[in-house]
């Protein structure tokens, strides 16, 4: 392989089409974890070769990694983007530029820090408002069938559907509700604020941490005695 990659460099067209004729194993081994998709398998197989084509010609030998750790993520990333745009579910050019632009923001931004970046970041990076970024991602994501299987253990599968239930009418969802309203009300104004910026808000304990002025590790504790008072309470 290492010979084929030198000739390749050199020009050499006939070492560039056995390299890929090579790695033809390596698209449908990929495209198998797709193929519940509804899309036609030889779709999936062209778009993953095209993956395997940039691989080879972005391939550095240089890089102390085996080629098929590079392709495969490329031949991966190559088939869900032809799986976004082609969805049944249209979704906007400009919502799916936002989107794709998020996630090249969130693994640059999660590689220089070592960490997973908070929305706001990302939304701070692209310079659009948070709620924008939240819209995007949420757009692009694919949607499951109700019969997608969940388990199974040799016998009848179960499937999305049978874990969805509607329980918005019950009685015993009202009371937890208003159990809930009742214990947050015994809270402090600092752990009614710390617990509605977490579980209403959807922030982070970071992002709580930063606004309200105090550690991490602050935060983290008080929102578990905050969380310890209203079981007692409720």
């Amino acid at each position: 392989m290492r010979k084929l990659f030198d000739a390749i460099e050199s020009g050499d067209q006939n070492a560039r089409t056995e390299l890929i004729n090579g790695n033809l194993r390596l698209v449908l081994s990929v495209i198998q974890r797709f193929t519940n998709r509804g899309e036609f398998v030889d779709d999936l197989f062209q778009v993953g070769c095209i993956g395997l084509i940039k691989a080879i010609d972005n391939f550095d030998l240089k890089q102390n990694v085996k080629f098929s750790t590079y392709a495969v993520p490329m031949i991966i990333g190559e088939i869900r983007r032809y799986l976004r745009d082609n969805n049944a579910i249209r979704v906007s050019r400009s919502l799916r530029d936002v989107a794709y632009k998020a996630l090249q923001v969130r693994d640059a931004l999660a590689s220089k820090n070592a960490r997973e970046p908070t929305v706001n970041e990302i939304a701070d990076e692209l310079k659009v408002p948070r709620e924008e970024v939240v819209l995007a991602l949420d757009a692009i994501q694919e949607p499951v069938s109700l019969f997608e299987p969940i388990y199974h253990d040799g016998g009848d599968p179960i499937f999305v559907m049978d874990q969805i239930g509607d329980e918005r009418n019950q009685d015993a969802n009202w009371l937890e509700v208003i159990g809930i309203r009742d214990a947050l009300r015994r809270l402090s104004d600092r752990e009614k604020l710390i617990l509605t910026m977490r579980f209403f808000e959807g922030k982070t304990q970071m992002e709580v941490a930063e606004e309200i002025g105090i550690s991490q590790a602050q935060v983290s504790r008080l929102e578990k005695a905050a969380l310890g008072h209203m079981r007692k309470y409720m």
